[in-house]
């Protein structure tokens, strides 16, 4: 039986993350060292082919620019607002000691809440979205897929296939996961997390934690 096998990549380091706030929904590009780490990995996959089919990203600056690098034009590339980090409201943009000031993280959070009193996805819409972003996928017809998006929304999609609900899958800046979708089984057979052969060094903690 024929399976899908994807390969799930954040981006690489954006201007927020220099300046230190909140990203989500905030579009700023890549930085010169995040455009460095794409750069390295089209050059791995230049040396290792992975046999891209097909590629979508999402339509955030610091995603999007990703993809063009890793993909160098060699596989056809469609942006989808579907794979957008999560939409995090009033967040996006803020520093993070002046979003906790304003928006203090409640003790309980019902999943059909928005994301702050002011505003944004509540996690039911994150996981709607994320199921509608993986049958856009399963329906394209191609049996191996990039996907380039967030360190967020990519774990939304993983908890989705995996059921882990309390689980959170590690992705450095242009870190990536694989996993295979046999078409036949409803199992999904997770084979890496946060890979980074591209990357020189070891991985620090605050890397390893990046969401956005």
């Amino acid at each position: 039986m024929s399976a899908l096998h994807l390969t799930l990549l954040r981006h690489g380091r954006s201007r927020a993350d220099d300046e230190g706030v909140h990203e989500g929904r905030y579009d700023s590009p890549l930085t010169a060292v995040g455009r460095g780490q794409a750069e390295a990995l089209a050059a791995y996959w230049q040396a290792h082919p992975p046999g891209f089919e097909v590629a979508f990203c999402s339509t955030l600056a610091r995603a999007r620019q990703t993809a063009e690098i890793v993909t160098a034009a060699k596989v056809p590339l469609y942006p989808d607002d579907l794979w957008r980090e999560w939409d995090n409201g009033p967040l996006a943009g803020l520093p993070r000691a002046e979003a906790l000031r304003r928006f203090p993280i409640p003790a309980f959070r019902h999943d059909l809440d928005p994301f702050t009193a002011e505003g944004g996805e509540s996690r039911a819409a994150i996981r709607a979205r994320a199921l509608l972003a993986l049958e856009g996928l399963w329906r394209a017809g191609a049996n191996n897929v990039l996907v380039v998006s967030h360190g967020g929304f990519l774990n939304s999609v993983l908890c989705e296939l995996t059921g882990a609900e309390r689980g959170w899958f590690a992705f450095r800046a242009t870190g990536f996961a694989t996993l295979t979708l046999r078409r036949d089984s409803p199992t999904a057979l997770l084979t890496g997390v946060n890979l980074a052969p591209h990357l020189a060094g070891p991985l620090s903690p605050g890397a390893a934690t990046d969401k956005d």
